[in-house]
């Protein structure tokens, strides 16, 4: 009879509630700060795409190789790191309104996100040109056709060409060793910087500060928000509960 209930649970019933809790949410009435006033030259986005929630595991997942589920099963997704955000939020940021006549965007993607980074460049005024970065993580995550090891910094183009121009001796493929969840590498903001030294730059949803930059996002270091998961804000609650009751608080 045990043996028969273990094997009744499902991995679902396993991951489902944990994901639930584990989920970041935005604090802010609005889906992020206004966007400054001014314009700027070079535009560098990664956008905190959402994934519907899909998640990835491991084998810690397989009933069959994890029976009753004995051990922690491992699940992650983008929006356990940070709160995410659909196509169709992202495009109601007004970006538009802070990209000069002669504008670059360069903005982060990956595979299964690819077309929606086309549909949000034209949303926010941009025209696609062409795939300025691949990076190569140096390793791999499972995917559905091939094993996934490579991001991508997409450049779309508003008017002309954003002139003086800088370093024409970029190279489109980096090599660099994945770092933390959603951790982009320096060397890409550099290059740009390079390409373009004398121009006015912004980077969307930062979450570092890089000299001769502005910054904009819910994590940069001098004005970052405090984001909590569900488990957070019902521990807060919980501890808030228990004081009204030992206390009389209404």
């Amino acid at each position: 009879m045990e043996t028969t209930d273990k094997n009744a649970v499902s991995g679902y019933a396993k991951y489902n509630p944990e994901a639930r809790q584990r989920r970041k949410i935005n604090p802010l009435e609005e889906i992020y700060p206004a966007l400054p006033e001014g314009k700027y030259d070079i535009i560098y986005a990664d956008p905190p795409w959402d994934y519907s929630g899909k998640m990835q595991y491991d084998k810690s997942s397989i009933k069959s190789l994890n029976v009753g589920f004995e051990r922690k099963v491992f699940i992650s997704a983008a929006d356990f790191k940070y709160p995410t955000l659909t196509l169709k939020q992202l495009q109601k940021l007004n970006v538009s309104s802070i990209a000069a006549d002669d504008c670059i965007l360069f903005m982060w993607t990956t595979g299964p996100q690819f077309a929606n980074s086309i549909e949000l460049g034209k949303a926010w005024g941009f025209e696609y040109k062409t795939v300025a970065f691949v990076w190569d993580k140096q390793v791999h995550n499972p995917g559905h056709y091939t094993l996934s090891q490579t991001e991508f910094v997409l450049a779309f183009k508003k008017g002309r060409f954003p002139s003086p121009r800088g370093a024409r001796n970029i190279r489109q493929l980096l090599s660099v060793h994945r770092g933390e969840h959603s951790e982009k590498p320096e060397k890409v903001i550099d290059d740009i910087t390079k390409m373009f030294p004398n121009q006015k730059k912004i980077e969307l949803f930062a979450r570092r500060n890089y000299i001769g930059w502005d910054n904009w996002g819910l994590e940069i270091p001098d004005s970052k928000v405090e984001i909590k998961s569900q488990k957070d804000i019902d521990a807060v609650n919980e501890i808030a509960s228990d004081a009204q009751i030992r206390f009389g608080i209404s």
